[in-house]
């Protein structure tokens, strides 16, 4: 049973992204619904989505997040989560992003996949979404919770679309035969300095599994995953806050580099 009521979930829908699009802080949606399910907080989340859509955006695909280890210590939460990717979020190589439009931004390095088929649930596993990928791209997501001073649960950062803000694609895109997604390594600076290490093993022990995950969470909906959609696999590294004026580079073993600055 839900416990929020359609008018509630429209109205928490509009909160969450009047936060997003303004830049401003709220605090976590669970201190006032403290009885809300993982249902309730996703259907704040695809209300909001379709409200984008209503005023013209396309989707043009999806994310996992908290998928590492170290991503969900760090936040303390227990499972991954998903969100959409809208167009506007999307940003090439080299880009300069507008660091008031956001309001405490944080970096992390992703394997960004594109499918060549339809990826639907239940039962999906890794070798369905290994077969159904036509290319990887290196990929950097720029997070932003609207949260206040980052204090949420899961329930709250779903209906906030998994912290979703913006994201940078690189400009190689390259077929998996031949790849090791497990060993592939990134290295993240900041400056000039090395902030982050990782490996694609970080996201889930292999960054196909989040795909099938997302994949059987969205099948719970009646959804799936199409072909031609661009999905961000996870963070390899932990997420890293980032100020006006720093350039981040970050490069991926076989994949080349990304490279964006905070203006």
């Amino acid at each position: 049973m839900m416990s929020l009521d359609k008018a509630t979930i429209e109205k928490l829908a509009h909160h969450c992204e009047d936060a997003e699009l303004q830049a401003y802080e709220i605090t976590k949606i669970t201190d006032d619904y403290p009885d809300m399910t993982y249902e309730d907080a996703y259907d704040i989340q695809w209300t909001a989505r379709a409200n984008k859509e209503a005023k013209g955006h396309k989707i043009v695909g999806m994310k996992m997040g908290l998928t590492s280890q170290a991503k969900m210590k760090q936040m303390g939460v227990p499972n991954p989560c998903y969100g959409y990717l809208a167009d506007y979020f999307s940003y090439g190589d080299g880009a300069e992003i507008k660091i008031d439009e956001l309001i405490h931004p944080k970096v992390e390095a992703e394997i960004a996949f594109v499918l060549k088929s339809d990826l639907s649930g239940p039962g999906c596993h890794i070798g369905d979404v290994l077969a159904a990928t036509d290319f990887v791209m290196p990929a950097v997501e720029i997070i932003d919770s609207r949260y206040k001073d980052f204090k949420f649960d899961l329930k709250s950062v779903i209906a906030d679309n998994s912290s979703s803000s913006r994201y940078v694609t690189g400009g190689q895109a390259r077929s998996i035969d031949g790849l090791d997604l497990k060993t592939l390594g990134v290295v993240m600076e900041i400056n000039g300095e090395i902030v982050e290490l990782g490996a694609g093993a970080a996201v889930l022990g292999h960054p196909a599994t989040a795909i099938a995950m997302l994949a059987n969470m969205l099948a719970e909906r009646g959804e799936k995953l199409r072909a031609g959609e661009y999905i961000l696999s996870g963070a390899i590294t932990a997420a890293t806050s980032v100020k006006k004026g720093d350039n981040v580079t970050v490069k991926f073993q076989d994949l080349g580099t990304v490279s964006f600055r905070f203006v």
